[in-house]
């Protein structure tokens, strides 16, 4: 197992086994990541150990682009530059990617500012997708630290249908395409302005859910519309997701009051989401919540009730859906991780 974890000055890989701890893309803002099963690299090893192929890592950073590694992350090129940008000029800032569980070969990259690209060969080239900013609320859309401009936050396939994307543009709105971005939905009824992270899971393929600073909601109807769901949930600012990979009615999320309390002060909460209970706050589980503690990022493992979490305070995981965490002994960057991915 390997865990990538995204920070301002770059990769960390992680051995959870071993406690090692590796940096790639010294010195790059990595601000997302899609971690998925590849293709051996014909001119390398490729494999993971076992013959298998190594898991395929793309890293999107907010200055050069798109990055590629299909040896687990050991090494990485640029990748899809020369069709990233606009009119295909070059790299621009890569704020978020994907992977279709369709299709490891087709992945969609989102920009800044907000534009998205489709590639149909694991990321190395990418064609634009049409009519994202002529939707009606795009002249609405605005990030406030740099309120001259917005992007895409989250990309998030659909695991019923292949041809279905949900997008997060931060800020301003949530749109979905049902048609490989032929056309566009803007604004689904009930759907988030400040989406930060979308979640699914195959054995509940019609929901999703969103974390959103306006709160969090879920559809039952892969997108279409979205009911808010708050009951428990006393910090109303949200932004770390993940669902329960043994049980799609159960999610964690990271909340706090505000941006501010979540990014700057550091007074950032936990806490677990029960379809038919509503929200439990998970103070004194084993991971620090509270004051001194920024927003976590929160990724899925691999079995029942297993869910990584990781803030300035280390790396974490529960292996009981958030009854009990324990802190994995590695050397992380004292401050808040931009996105966590598990392999």
């Amino acid at each position: 197992m390997r865990i990538y974890a995204a920070y301002d000055d770059g990769l960390r890989v992680v051995d959870p086994a071993t406690g090692a701890v590796e940096t790639r893309l010294s010195g790059q803002r990595v601000e997302c990541l899609s971690v998925a099963r590849g293709e051996a690299d014909a001119d390398a090893d490729g494999t993971d150990g076992t013959g298998d192929p190594a898991p395929r890592v793309l890293a999107g950073t907010s200055d050069a682009g798109l990055f590629r590694s299909v040896d687990g992350g050991s090494r990485f090129a640029r990748a899809a530059g020369p069709t990233l940008g606009p009119d295909g000029s070059g790299p621009e800032a890569v704020t978020a990617v994907a992977t279709s569980p369709h299709d490891p070969a087709v992945v969609w990259i989102g920009t800044e500012p907000s534009r998205a690209y489709r590639s149909a060969d694991g990321g190395e080239t990418a064609a634009r997708v049409g009519g994202l900013t002529d939707l009606p609320s795009a002249d609405e859309w605005s990030f406030p630290p740099r309120p001259d401009t917005h992007h895409v936050r989250w990309i998030e396939p659909c695991p019923a249908d292949p041809e279905r994307w949900l997008l997060g543009i931060e800020a301003g709105a949530l749109v979905v395409t049902a048609d490989d971005g032929e056309t566009w939905t803007d604004r689904p009824p009930g759907s988030r302005r400040d989406t930060h992270a979308m979640a699914t899971h195959p054995d509940a393929p019609d929901r999703v859910y969103a974390a959103a600073g306006d709160g969090f909601a879920e559809s039952d109807d892969r997108g279409d519309s979205w009911r808010v769901r708050d009951a428990g949930l006393d910090h109303g600012y949200v932004w770390g997701l993940a669902v329960d990979p043994g049980d799609p009615d159960t999610a964690l999320v990271s909340a706090a009051e505000s941006a501010t309390a979540a990014h700057r002060r550091g007074e950032a909460y936990l806490y677990r989401y029960r379809r038919n209970e509503g929200f439990d706050r998970l103070d004194e589980r084993g991971f620090p919540t509270g004051e001194g503690t920024y927003r976590a990022v929160l990724a899925a493992g691999r079995a029942a009730g297993e869910v990584w979490a990781l803030s300035n305070r280390g790396l974490f995981v529960t292996r009981d859906a958030g009854d009990s965490f324990e802190q994995v002994p590695v050397d992380l960057p004292d401050r808040a991780a931009r996105a966590l991915a598990v392999a």
